[in-house]
């Protein structure tokens, strides 16, 4: 799936919305290790889940949290030009409305 990512490289758009991509700088064993940690503790939520099991629901959810924050996914930006972040924000109410309005199909 190849989805839209704004000018900057900062976002990928899914439904009108903002997502803070990946950070770039991470080097592509780092990136590659930290996709693996977040993809077990995405299967650990789905296992929690179907056991019921609130315990390690919550365990999993905070590694899947930690993971994407490792990615730059979350928490702190991974710019350093101190622009404002608009992760899950709906893109017409952002800077990059303009520039969505304008991609083909959208």
């Amino acid at each position: 799936m190849n989805l839209p990512t704004t000018p900057d490289g900062r976002y990928f758009v899914v439904r009108g919305r903002l997502w803070r991509a990946t950070n770039p700088a991470l080097s592509d064993a780092v990136r590659g290790e930290l996709v693996q940690q977040l993809m077990n503790a995405r299967r650990a939520v789905k296992t929690a889940l179907g056991s019921q099991d609130a315990h390690a629901l919550a365990q999993a959810r905070a590694e899947v949290n930690a993971a994407k924050i490792s990615l730059g996914e979350r928490g702190p930006v991974w710019w350093t030009d101190g622009v404002q972040d608009f992760n899950r924000h709906l893109v017409k109410n952002t800077p990059y409305a303009e520039w969505y309005q304008n991609l083909d199909g959208s």
